[in-house]
């Protein structure tokens, strides 16, 4: 690892309109007219947070590092506010950061000697950074995206600073080869999934710090089924059911002869539809009232395990609280639970404090009158 002195040089990447479509339910935050629209629409930025939340994991060690970074929301303001000493290589161009700006700053933190680099964004941004550096630069991804097929992940915010931290320390100094997938964002708006493998770079081996590329959606029609007819006959009447992303929320959707959205998130009631595609606003005011009876139903991301924070941010946090854990109904066929080798269920709603909240375990339907109860972490 290059060295400063006694210091270690690293490199910190954020890109600040990460993720700004979850909650508005755009479903991702590519092109320029996608993030006016979600802002317009009352999104907020969540990457600096996301980012605050894995550098919080090398405060005992921050006086051992020198921060490569960009200035402002690349990463200059958060890191000073922390207290981590800080080496501008560059500034974005006028304006709101853009995909150049990205690889440029990759290209500048690969340049000054970094040992490793830190980035807040989502698929695009992975993409973006592979493009610049490909394989140059070991890098570990802080989730803060839509999009999180790519491999080069931390499962969460605080696991990617757990896993900067223990390859510093040579605890897991060992690097492999990840995929960088990203999906054609436009498609994906019109319900139709195309992803595709873009590049790899190099990220540490760190047991369960980083997350697995996501798997195929394919799943036996019989265990589907059986998922679905289980669910639809526990529905109870006067009870709003917010419904998830996902081929088996939409299957069920399917079955009750409604037009859900396969990648957005519905709200059912008495077997109606009572509002499609919905963002986190929307979804609010439908649910907010006390008195109403309200319960979701969600499916895990085959291959990673990702119950909340993964496609699903329009179902944010204080709409979690609101539905409480006891309200959640969790499905997943046999063939995606087996997919997952016995690792648990995944929460990165990006507080903290609730994610701890749903850990544990919860019981998850795969199959009809077939639940099992599995294990959830942070």
């Amino acid at each position: 690892m290059e060295r400063e002195g006694k210091t270690i040089a690293i490199g910190v990447i954020i890109n600040p309109i990460a993720g700004l479509g979850g909650r508005v339910g755009l479903k991702g935050s590519d092109g320029p007219d996608v993030v006016e629209k979600a802002l317009a629409l009352g999104a907020q930025p969540e990457a600096a947070q996301r980012a605050a939340n894995a550098l919080a994991e090398l405060e005992e060690i921050k006086e051992s590092l020198i921060v490569h970074t960009y200035s402002g929301d690349m990463g200059e303001h958060l890191l000073t506010s922390m207290g981590f000493t800080v080496s501008l290589a560059g500034t974005p161009a006028a304006g709101r950061t853009t995909a150049q700006d990205t690889m440029e700053a990759a290209q500048k933190l690969r340049d000054a000697g970094v040992a490793l680099i830190l980035f807040a964004g989502g698929d695009g941004t992975a993409r973006n950074i592979c493009q610049a550096i490909g394989e140059d630069v070991p890098v570990i991804g802080i989730p803060a995206g839509v999009k999180i097929h790519s491999a080069v992940y931390a499962t969460n915010a605080r696991n990617a600073g757990l896993a900067v931290k223990e390859y510093l320390q040579g605890l897991e100094a060992e690097v492999a080869l990840a995929e960088v997938m990203d999906i054609d964002e436009d498609m994906f708006r019109q319900g139709r999934l195309s992803a595709r493998l873009y590049g790899y770079m190099k990220v540490p081996v760190s047991g369960s710090h980083m997350q697995h590329t996501k798997s195929s959606s394919v799943s036996e029609h019989d265990e589907l089924m059986g998922v679905v007819g289980h669910v639809i006959t526990k529905m109870e009447e006067k009870t709003r059911y917010i419904i998830g992303p996902g081929t088996t929320t939409r299957a069920i959707t399917d079955e009750l002869g409604l037009s859900g959205t396969l990648l957005g998130v519905d709200v059912v009631e008495n077997s109606r539809l009572l509002a499609a595609d919905v963002t986190e606003n929307q979804l609010w005011e439908l649910v907010k009232d006390p008195e109403v009876p309200v319960k979701i139903i969600v499916t895990i991301i085959g291959g990673q395990g990702n119950l909340f924070g993964r496609g699903n941010q329009q179902i944010s946090p204080r709409i979690l609280r609101r539905v409480g854990k006891k309200n959640i109904i969790v499905t997943a066929t046999a063939s995606k639970l087996n997919a997952l080798y016995q690792a648990p269920l995944v929460v990165d709603t990006g507080d903290l404090a609730l994610d701890k909240e749903l850990s544990g375990y919860i019981e998850v339907v795969k199959g009809f009158a077939h639940t099992v109860i599995y294990p959830v972490t942070n």
